[in-house]
């Protein structure tokens, strides 16, 4: 037996004790990405459908998190895995052109204000990466400025003061993981997200150095403030700078045009990923021909850029893909999407509310996310006044109580997901709230 599990408790919850010594024998914390739940909590899924998952010990729970946001569409959804099936039939990858990667593009090209040119990937990550190294390559500069707590992906720029502990002063960027050469941080500006005067300054300072400004329009879950993403494109266009949106959360989420139609502002490249694939591996670079062009084979060899993958425009993502973006076309379903997200905000704001419990209740369409402070939020330095033990707690007792969720707070709604779903939300809330409440003052 390996060391750090119970396995008694452990597999009580998850109902085979073998699958759950595998999983802390081969996984480093026996997990396979980070999601932090107690050892107690964490279960082994075997199936998902609609809005709910099961675990292989037969236990239902409603799914908020969906796959940490690639299921808008939510768990097998019939569209999808018809799609998908008969695809399989004719073959899973080809490595060249084919129909369903097309038309993929194509449709992508028609919802996207900026898409002039795509590439595809099959993540989210590289979608940015290879965003960030097109900019570098169009404009012949070095340096990227990014906003602090931004997230876009797990390449080395990327994980640049994404969640720092102790931030140091702007625009000083440092690295969220060991491994990362020390030739990176220099390269990497940071600037607080929703403060345009002090982002100005920083671009004003070092705009002969800065190839691109990266951004998530939505920022995890702060949304921007009237007249900052337009302010980033003045800024960008004044100084020949690229202004990327990451809007592999966003993309065909917000809107069908993504948070450039969301917001009304259009940068040069876009990043996709997530919902997109409706759980399928996919990422996509959209943006300005010039820009794009550079990976044609007739550029020169200082100024062609390296962009491909084995996998990326394979048939099977890009027929999930085409599934999902047939059903996103549908009438009403964004105004559905957007009242679920606005209903499941307030109802939680008038559960803490009746608790007398402090709270942000922050994000915007079919995204929210809880922050245990009394505080407003509006960027990640302010979000550090949230208490994220009291977070983890909150949420480890929803998911005792049959929801699973992202324990440190985002919650993820799809087109399945229905009034009945969010009434067991705001009752799990209220039970969960008077459990901690309850807990705390048996300690005082």
């Amino acid at each position: 037996m390996t060391e750090g599990i119970s396995v008694s408790e452990f597999s009580s919850i998850k109902g085979d004790t073998a699958l759950a010594i595998m999983a802390q024998r081969w996984f480093p914390d026996g997990e396979i990405n980070h999601l932090g739940f107690p050892e107690e909590l964490r279960i082994i899924v075997d199936r998902g459908s609609g809005s709910k998952i099961c675990d292989i010990a037969g236990n239902e729970y409603i799914d908020f998190m969906l796959g940490m946001g690639p299921l808008i569409l939510g768990h097998a959804h019939p569209s999808i895995t018809r799609a998908v099936a008969e695809q399989v039939a004719k073959g899973s990858t080809f490595y060249a052109l084919n129909e369903p990667i097309i038309r993929l593009a194509d449709e992508i090209g028609e919802a996207s204000p900026c898409a002039e040119r795509i590439r595809f990937t099959l993540s989210g990550t590289e979608a940015t990466l290879g965003a960030i190294r097109f900019a570098k390559a169009f404009t012949g500069r070095h340096k990227i400025l990014k906003f602090e707590g931004g997230f876009h992906g797990g390449h080395d720029a990327a994980l640049m003061s994404m969640a720092p502990a102790h931030p140091p002063p702007f625009p000083q960027a440092v690295p969220d993981s060991a491994g990362i050469s020390p030739t990176v941080p220099p390269e990497v500006l940071i600037a607080p997200f929703n403060d345009l005067d002090t982002t100005a300054k920083l671009v004003e300072s070092f705009a002969p150095e800065i190839a691109c400004i990266i951004v998530e329009p939505l920022q995890r879950y702060l949304s921007p403030i009237a007249g900052f993403l337009q302010g980033l494109r003045e800024l960008a266009s004044q100084h020949q700078i690229i202004l990327v949106f990451d809007e592999v959360v966003t993309g065909f989420r917000l809107a069908y045009g993504g948070a450039q139609e969301y917001y009304g502002v259009t940068p040069d490249i876009v990043a996709y990923g997530k919902g997109l694939g409706g759980g399928f591996p996919i990422g996509a670079i959209a943006g300005r021909a010039e820009i794009l062009d550079l990976c044609r084979r007739r550029q020169s060899k200082e100024t062609r850029v390296y962009q491909s993958g084995t996998l990326s425009g394979n048939p099977i993502s890009a027929v999930a893909a085409l599934a999902t973006l047939e059903e996103l076309r549908k009438p009403g379903i964004y105004p559905r999407l957007t009242e679920l997200g606005a209903r499941a905000r307030k109802g939680l704001r008038e559960v803490f509310l009746r608790a007398d419990v402090r709270v942000q209740v922050l994000g915007d369409g079919p995204l929210l996310n809880v922050v245990f402070t009394e505080l407003p939020v509006t960027d990640y330095r302010s979000s550090l006044s949230g208490d994220r033990k009291k977070s983890l707690r909150f949420h480890s007792e929803l998911l005792r109580q049959g929801l699973f969720v992202n324990p440190y707070g985002r919650i993820y709604l799809s087109t399945v997901h229905t009034n009945e779903d969010l009434d067991a939300l705001f009752v799990a809330a209220e039970k969960a709230i008077r459990t901690i409440s309850q807990e705390l003052g048996s300690k005082q």
